[in-house]
C-alpha cells in the first residue's frame, strides 16, 4: 500500500476490527478507536446483575465466513455441536429444525422431507448470492471492470451453478414474502411459524411484507458457515488479531467530529481533546451517525442529507436478560436441549399479528421469543447451579406511544408471563433481570434508532442501494471516508463481510 500510509477506524465492533486488521497486515498505520470500554461491539459479552453475563446482542450467531479467518490467520475455534432452533409448544410437542433435517411429535413424514429440500434448494440460493455478498456490490449503471466481474460470477452462478430450472425458480420466489413460500412448502403451523420468524428477525417487517425472502436467504447464507454457537469469545479472538496486525486500539473515547477539508476526510476530534489525523478515516458507526452527526450536513450534498435522514432505522427488537437460581425447566427438554436456540413464535399469523402492533408504535400482547442459554455451554457466565436466559423479543417498537419508562416494565412482565406458559415456576428462579429497549440499545452502543442491522434489510436498502444510492460502494461522497458497518453491504449479523469488503475497497483504490 503506497497512498495511504495512516488510518482511523471509527469504533471497534467486529466489523470495524475486522477492517483495521486487513488495513494494517497490508502496511497501513492504523489506529482504532471505541467509545465503550471494551472492543466487540453488539459481539461482546454484556454484565448485568452480580456475576452473570451474557452475549451482548448477538446472543447466537454463525461462525464468521472461512476466507476472513484464513486470511486474518485467526486461531480455530473449537468446532460448535450441531445445533438446532426447537420451536416451543406448551405441551411439551416441540420440534427440532437442524440444518439436515426436522423431528417432532405430529410433524408429518410429508413436512419432514419437504423441510431437507427446502433447507437444499434455499441453501442452493444463498450460495450463489455468494459472488454478490462476498464482493462489493456492483453499480448497475457506468460500471467497472470490478463492477462487471462480480456481475459475471453472481450471473454464472445463477444460471450455471444452479440449473435452468432452479434459476427460474428463484427468480420466482426471490421477490415473494416468506408467508406464501412457507405456506406452499409446509402443513405444519410450529414449523413454518419458526422459520418465519427466523426470516424476520430484527427487521420492522412481517412474513406477508414483500420481500423476506431474500431475509431468510442472508439467514440461510449465514447457516451454511456452520453451525450457530453462543461465541462469547469472538470480541476477544478479533482484538488479538488486530493487535497482532499491529493496530493501535483505544477505548473509552468517543469520537466526536470528522475533520473534512475541502470535501477530503482529514482526521478526527476525540472527546479527550486529542485530534487524529489520517490518510483514511472509516466509519464502523451506523451512516446516520456517521453522515449526520460525525461529518455534519454543512459538508454534505443536500440530495445525500435527505436520503441518509429518510432511511429506516428505527429498530423493533428489545433484549430481555435473566438470571435464574436454577436451570429454566421447560416440558419435554432435557438440559443438554438448553444449548440450542428456542423460538416461541407458534404459527405465522401469531408471527404476524405480533408486527401488527408494533406497526402502531404498540408492544404485541404476545411478542415473538428468541431465547438461548448460554450458561448451558459455558458455565463462567453465571455462579455455580445458576444460569441465564438471553431472549431477543420481536415486535417492541423503538417509538413506543407509551414511553420506554414504562414500556421496560411491561415487556419483562410480558416476557415472563410467556414463559410461564412454556417453562411453569421459571418466575420464581428470576433473581435479576434487565431490559434493553431500542432506545437502550440506542444509548449503549451508538446505534441511531437502536436498529440491530444498522437499517432495515430490505431491497431498497440493499446490496448496490445500501446505505443509500451513492454510498454503495463503502467509500462516500467525501474523499479518503469509507464505511465499514453493518450499514454497508451486505448488512447485519455476525459475518464480517462489510469489514472485509470494505479493507478490500479501501486497498483496491489506493493501490491506483
Amino acid at each position: 500500500m503506497t497512498k495511504a500510509k495512516t488510518a482511523l477506524v471509527i469504533g471497534g465492533g467486529h466489523n470495524g476490527l475486522i477492517c483495521a486488521t486487513y488495513l494494517a497486515q497490508a502496511g497501513c498505520q492504523v489506529q482504532l478507536v471505541e467509545r465503550r470500554d471494551t472492543v466487540g461491539g453488539g459481539a461482546a459479552l454484556h454484565h448485568f446483575g452480580e456475576g452473570y453475563s451474557v452475549p451482548a446482542l448477538a446472543q447466537m450467531h454463525h461462525p464468521l465466513h472461512p476466507k476472513i479467518a484464513k486470511e486474518l490467520k485467526l486461531d480455530a475455534p473449537a468446532p460448535a455441536p450441531a445445533s438446532a432452533i426447537i420451536a416451543l409448544s406448551r405441551e411439551g410437542q416441540h420440534l427440532y429444525l437442524g440444518e439436515n433435517g426436522a423431528t417432532g411429535t405430529g410433524l408429518s413424514a410429508e413436512d419432514q422431507v419437504a423441510y431437507i429440500a427446502f433447507k437444499q434448494e434455499f441453501g442452493a440460493y444463498a450460495k450463489a448470492l455468494g459472488a454478490l455478498y462476498l464482493n462489493t456490490a456492483p453499480r448497475l449503471k457506468d460500471f467497472d471492470l470490478a463492477d462487471g466481474t462480480v456481475l459475471a460470477k453472481l450471473g454464472w452462478q445463477l444460471r450455471f451453478g444452479l440449473g435452468r430450472d432452479a434459476m427460474r425458480e428463484f427468480l420466482r420466489v426471490g421477490g415473494m414474502n416468506v408467508y406464501d413460500i412457507l405456506n406452499e412448502k409446509f402443513a405444519s403451523p410450529a414449523l413454518k411459524g419458526a422459520l418465519a420468524a427466523q426470516a424476520v428477525l430484527g427487521n420492522h417487517v412481517g412474513p406477508r411484507t414483500p420481500t423476506t425472502a431474500l431475509n431468510y436467504l442472508y439467514a440461510r447464507f449465514q447457516e451454511l458457515q456452520g453451525p450457530a454457537s453462543h461465541g462469547t469469545q469472538i470480541a476477544d479472538h478479533l482484538r488479538d488479531a488486530a493487535s497482532d496486525a499491529g493496530v493501535s486500539i483505544t477505548t473509552g473515547v468517543a469520537v466526536e467530529q470528522i475533520m473534512v477539508s475541502d470535501g477530503v476526510a482529514t482526521g478526527a476530534s476525540l472527546s479527550d481533546g486529542r485530534v487524529i489525523e489520517a490518510d483514511i478515516v472509516v466509519s464502523n458507526a451506523d451512516a446516520k451517525a456517521t453522515f449526520l452527526n460525525l461529518v455534519g450536513p454543512a459538508q454534505l450534498d443536500a440530495m445525500l442529507t435527505h436520503r441518509i435522514s429518510k432511511t429506516r432505522t428505527n429498530g423493533d427488537v428489545s433484549k430481555v436478560n435473566l438470571a435464574l437460581d436454577s436451570a429454566p425447566d421447560f416440558a419435554g427438554l432435557n438440559a443438554d436441549d438448553l444449548r440450542h436456540r428456542m423460538m416461541i413464535a407458534p404459527d405465522m399469523r401469531y408471527v404476524e399479528r405480533a408486527f401488527n402492533a408494533s406497526k402502531y408504535g404498540e408492544i404485541s400482547q404476545a411478542p415473538v421469543l428468541d431465547i438461548a442459554c448460554p450458561s448451558a455451554v459455558n458455565g463462567a457466565l453465571a455462579p455455580a447451579g445458576h444460569h441465564v436466559l438471553s431472549i431477543n423479543v420481536s415486535f417492541t417498537p423503538y417509538r413506543l406511544k407509551q414511553g420506554w419508562d414504562e414500556g421496560r416494565a411491561v415487556v419483562l412482565q410480558k416476557v415472563l408471563d410467556i414463559l410461564e406458559d412454556y417453562s411453569p415456576g421459571i418466575g420464581a428462579k428470576v433473581v435479576a433481570s434487565e431490559v434493553l429497549s431500542p432506545v437502550d440499545i440506542e444509548a449503549q452502543y451508538g446505534i441511531t434508532g437502536g436498529h440491530w442491522h444498522h437499517g432495515e434489510m430490505s431491497i431498497d436498502q440493499g446490496f448496490m442501494m445500501r446505505p443509500v444510492h451513492g454510498t454503495a460502494q463503502y467509500q462516500t461522497p467525501i474523499e479518503g471516508l469509507f464505511l465499514c458497518g453493518a450499514a454497508a453491504h451486505p448488512g447485519g449479523g455476525i459475518t464480517g463481510l462489510p469489514g472485509r469488503n470494505a479493507a478490500r475497497r479501501i486497498l483496491a483504490k489506493a493501490a491506483r
